[in-house]
This record gives structure tokens, sequence and C-alpha cells, in this order.
């Protein structure tokens, strides 16, 4: 499996084989090893989501309280999307900086998104299904979302689809107002996360 750190520090795509023969296909999307190897910690996983999304959804820019945050580990297992990673964490040298990848079920790329960062997608085909792999259950009171149409991001969605968003989405705030209110993460606090999972780390 191959590693490749983004231009968003903490974030990371792993590329798997593929084994294709006239069965179909196998290929492993997740590997500890790889990953252990590339991140300093293994993936701890608390709890798997699945998301099935028309063309055009865009879901996020989605990001949690740290501590303890919430690490990501993204693949897309049927059709295609843009994965979007943004530096949210006051203090970074490269707060507001984003990275994208390519998501589908040809490739089976991974994005792994260290706690404290953005992440977001846009559907490129109808059905197409995205798998996470996240360190901490879903605690409603730590989750958070940033405008993913904010101009001052600057996003690259593709402008030949017509967004679906939904509600919460929408009516999320903008990186600056996020800021001003106190909501993003803080990288100190996230680099002492970071640092914390790999003291705990095996041997």
């Amino acid at each position: 499996m191959h590693a490749r750190a983004l231009a968003v520090p903490h974030a990371m795509e792993f590329t798997p084989p593929v084994f294709p023969d006239h069965r179909g296909l196998f290929t492993a999307p997740f590997q500890e090893p790889a990953f252990l190897d590339a991140v300093g910690h293994p993936m701890t996983v608390a709890q798997t989501n699945h998301s099935v999304s028309r063309r055009g959804t865009v879901r996020g820019i989605h990001f949690t309280d740290v501590p303890p945050g919430q690490g990501k580990y993204v693949y897309c297992p049927k059709g295609s999307l843009l994965d979007v990673v943004v530096d949210l964490r006051t203090g970074s040298p490269t707060f507001g900086a984003w990275d994208t990848v390519t998501l589908d079920s040809h490739t089976f790329r991974g994005v792994y998104i260290a706690e404290g960062l953005g992440h977001g997608f846009i559907a490129l085909d109808d059905d197409t299904v995205m798998s996470y792999l996240c360190s901490t259950s879903y605690n409603p009171p730590a989750e958070h979302g940033i405008d993913p149409l904010d101009p001052a991001l600057g996003l690259p969605w593709p402008d030949d689809v017509e967004y679906v968003l939904s509600d919460k989405d929408r009516a999320a705030p903008s990186l600056a107002e996020a800021r001003d209110a106190g909501l993003l993460p803080r990288y100190e606090d996230c680099l002492a996360r970071y640092a914390e999972l790999r003291a705990n780390a095996p041997a």
C-alpha cells in the first residue's frame, strides 16, 4: 500500500493494490501496518459509518471538538467523489489550507483525516457510497461544521452540478465566523492529542 502526505499536515492518502480477475476484484482499502508506519499510531475504530449520496450531494465540512476529537479513515466502495480536507486548527501554520483526493470504486484510495481537521466531500455519481472508520463514537454536542460553500475557503467543488446540502450544512457558519465564535479546535490541543496517540502506540 502506498502512502502519501497531503498538503494539509496530518492528513494522508493511501492507495492499496487492486487485484482484478474473471470474478471481479479484491482489495484491502485499510491496512493497519501501512497506516501505523505512515501515521505513527494505530487506527482505533469505535464506529463505522456508511452514507449513500446522489450526484451533487455535499456533506461537510465537519469537525469535532479536541480533545478527544475524531480521526477518520474514509474510502469509496461504490461510485466516485471528491474528498476535501481543510485545516481548521487555529494557530496552525497552514490554517485555512485544503487539499483534495478523488475517491472511487476503481482505485479504492483512502484518506486519513486526523483529529481537528475538517472533512467533506461531493458525490460525483448517483448512489455514491462512502465508508468511514471513526476513532470515537458519535457525540452530538462535540460535532460541528462550517459552510462548505464559504467563498473565503474557495473549495474546488465542480460547477456542473446542482449542490444538494442538508439544512444543517447550509446553515453552518463561515470559517471566519466559526473562528471568531471560538468553535474551532486549537492547534496546540491537536498536537497534544497526536502525541498522546503516538505515546500509546504499541512498541
